[in-house]
């Protein structure tokens, strides 16, 4: 079914000093400037008939405008051994819903005055203007269905802002039981019930007579909606607050009513089930202690004092040594919002460490009714029993309550309420570099953290190095900054919970360094075969670097870029000739330090006619020779010789198929022979290089070896680095 939400915000405050929502008055469509402004709150009750003893109905009938509905009937001791149905027209739309089922096995009162009548959870519906209904009894039920069987329709109304400051505070006659759909709601009977308030929404300063004391908590308040924040009409519940001695447990319900509201509604749905609880079932006051939304919103439901042992009216038989708390909607299949599940847990928390009790631990509870639970565990009125100190509707009275789903969640409630918190790791470490599980700074880092566990129930974290504090942060906090010291160091993060318990993350390993890496072989330019151009000239560089911590890479700058990790060496590069070039290489650390160095080189090519040359040699010409020319030779003994100063050369030759030999002589000592036989036509090929640890003045000879069938050679010059 469609919902509209047609409520806005405005606020009200009691406890934790933070702002929070209540409803105020915004129009419906079609309603006019009174819908427009205040609307009362209003009961209406339509009798369900049939002939049948094992059926009561109700045909579909036009309504004035409610939101939330139930069925009673008479007799609070009476129970209804079968099923209730509603079928409800969205006054938005016009459209009918499906079939609603209703929670029909509802705790009774421990101790019910007359008038109190037995009912149905109350199910919110949103703005709706006609119902359908039908009560149907168990097959093989020995019971028959209950007299006075009744649906009853609740409009929340519309509270103005006024009526909130003052306390919420409404026209008694607006509050009316109407025999027919279209009657003046008439006068209703005075509610009775044993369970009680006060008219006191907010925490008391002091203890008055029959009123207990507030003891502090061990953990902060949750902020809450107070009554009059909510709209609660005070003179609807009369009667002075009841209170218990203590809080030993807290019990978790479900309002077993629609999952699809507007938070917005969140305190119409609140006032309507105070409402239901007085006008329908005969309570003075709402059932229970506390209510939590989806959105993570808490109410105050009974009245006479959040901070005090009010007595409620929520879990049969241990209402006296408990607090109750209803989580807004049906959790049978769908699991409560993240956000409910956290103010669940605060609530707890803080009602059970009012009395030094731990919210993870286990108590005896006294029973008050002679009873069995949902899991057919017997109780005895009188005789004391262990329960979990938040615990389940379920684990004390025969009710599906609060849902498979929130008794699931049970346990995570237990753990956000106790601590310690769960899930707090180290995610990044900023200011520093990460190489495999360990981080390399400079000294100045940031560590970033998270936690499963909702800030909230969050007392502070603490920054750990070494298994030292050094920064103290909020709940909320998810980083902090420090400086290491140089050296290498356990970085953690501790969480400590609200209920003072602590969880400290894993450790990660920071290494603080402020040295710049070395180059025990500074970067070297060397020449290395390969074809040579008159622009470019194969090179190799090589070179060494090293890191008292960690080297991370080493980059080169100019006359090209390139990186290179820490363990590369070496790299095969061309060069220009005949201009000088700076080969600058970076070496990096993990940390961030780096040191240059920039050694400059200029490759020279020396033409084969700058050669000094002995025997016969001839010239020839073409576009692949280096200049266009070079020279050959098939004289056996002829020779070219070179002198350069410099600290690196390389022969560069012509190779064909029918290529010769060469002899190379380097300084006057013969140093190699050279085949230039190819199986393919070579040109510009750099065959033959030699280098030195330094620059200086060297003679290279080439001798024409006059190899049997194949003696000639063809030179193309020789190159040199200076």
């Amino acid at each position: 079914m469609k919902r509209r939400a047609w409520l806005t915000l405005g606020a009200v405050v009691l406890g934790g000093g933070g702002v929070v929502g209540y409803a105020v008055a915004s129009p419906s469509d079609g309603h006019g400037a009174e819908a427009r402004s205040k609307r009362p709150v209003k009961v209406y009750a339509l009798a369900l008939k049939g002939a049948a003893s094992n059926k009561r109905e109700l045909a579909r009938t036009s309504t004035q405008q409610f939101s939330m509905l139930g069925v009673s009937w008479k007799g609070a001791a009476q129970r209804l051994d079968g099923t209730a149905q509603v079928r409800t027209r969205s006054l938005e739309t016009g459209d009918w819903s499906a079939w609603h089922d209703l929670e029909v096995n509802a705790d009774p009162l421990e101790d019910p005055e007359a008038g109190v009548r037995g009912a149905s959870d109350p199910l919110w519906v949103g703005p709706s203007d006609g119902v359908q209904a039908q009560v149907v009894r168990e097959d093989g039920a020995t019971r028959a269905l209950p007299p006075g069987l009744q649906v009853n329709l609740v409009d929340p109304g519309v509270v103005t802002d006024a009526e909130l400051k003052a306390g919420g505070d409404a026209d008694p006659a607006a509050f009316a039981v109407a025999e027919s759909p279209g009657a003046a709601p008439a006068d209703p009977a005075s509610p009775s019930a044993s369970a009680a308030g006060s008219a006191s929404a907010s925490p008391s300063a002091s203890a008055s007579a029959g009123v207990p004391e507030a003891p502090p908590s061990t953990v902060p308040q949750p902020t809450m909606v107070a009554r009059a924040g909510w709209g609660a009409d005070e003179s609807i519940s009369p009667d002075p607050s009841e209170y218990n001695a203590d809080v030993k447990a807290v019990f978790v319900h479900h309002t077993d009513s629609a999952n699809d509201y507007s938070c917005a509604d969140s305190a119409a749905i609140v006032r309507g089930i105070y409402t239901y609880h007085v006008k329908t079932n005969g309570w003075n006051d709402i059932g229970y202690n506390f209510l939590v939304d989806k959105c993570g919103t808490v109410f105050e439901g009974r009245k006479g004092g959040v901070d005090r042992p009010v007595l409620g009216a929520h879990t049969y038989g241990w209402n006296r040594e408990s607090a109750g708390i209803a989580v807004l909607g049906t959790n049978t299949t769908v699991s409560a919002s993240d956000a409910t599940l956290t103010s669940v847990a605060r609530v707890a928390a803080w009602k059970l460490g009012q009395y030094g009790a731990d919210p993870s631990g286990t108590v005896q509870l006294t029973a008050g009714a002679t009873q069995k639970n949902y899991f057919g565990a017997n109780f005895t009125a009188g005789v004391k029993y262990p329960f979990p100190r938040i615990s389940a509707h379920r684990d004390g009275y025969n009710t599906e309550c609060p849902g498979n789903a929130l008794y699931a969640q049970l346990p995570t409630i237990r753990t956000l309420a106790a601590g310690p918190v769960q899930g707090v790791k180290v995610t990044s470490v900023t200011g520093a570099t990460q190489n495999g599980s360990t981080y390399y700074t400079k000294g100045a880092v940031t560590v970033k953290w998270s936690a499963t566990t909702p800030a909230s129930l969050i007392s502070r974290y603490e920054l750990l190095v070494d298994g030292k504090s050094v920064a103290t942060l909020a709940g909320s906090a998810t980083s902090a900054g420090t400086t290491l010291a140089v050296g290498s160091h356990t970085v953690a993060v501790r969480a400590v919970h609200q209920s003072g318990r602590t969880a400290t993350s894993a450790s990660v390993k920071v290494v603080a360094d402020t040295t710049a890496p070395t180059f025990t072989s500074s970067p070297k330019l060397s020449l290395r075969t390969g074809t040579v151009n008159t622009t470019a000239v194969p090179v190799a560089l090589g070179w060494k670097a090293a890191d008292e911590t960690a080297l991370r890479q080493v980059k080169l700058l100019s006359p090209t870029a390139a990186t290179f990790g820490a363990t590369t060496t070496g790299s095969n590069r061309t060069a220009a000739s005949g201009s000088a070039a700076t080969w600058s290489m970076r070496a990096y650390d993990w940390a961030g330090n780096y040191r240059t160095s920039s050694p400059s080189y200029t490759p020279v090519i020396l033409q084969e006619s700058s050669a000094t040359k002995a025997g016969s040699w001839s010239t020839r010409s073409s576009s692949s020779y280096l200049g266009g020319k070079s020279y050959s030779s098939s004289a056996k003994n002829a020779s070219l010789t070179w002198t350069f100063t410099g600290r690196s050369a390389a022969w560069v030759v012509s190779r064909a198929a029918g290529s010769g030999q060469a002899y190379v002589y380097v300084d006057g000592t013969k140093v190699a022979t050279v085949d230039l036989k190819s199986s393919s036509t070579q040109y510009r090929q750099a065959i033959w290089t030699k280098s030195w640890s330094s620059s200086a003045k060297h003679t290279v000879k080439i001798v024409v070896v006059g190899t049997s069938g194949r003696p000639t050679i063809t030179t193309d010059g020789l190159v040199y680095l200076k």
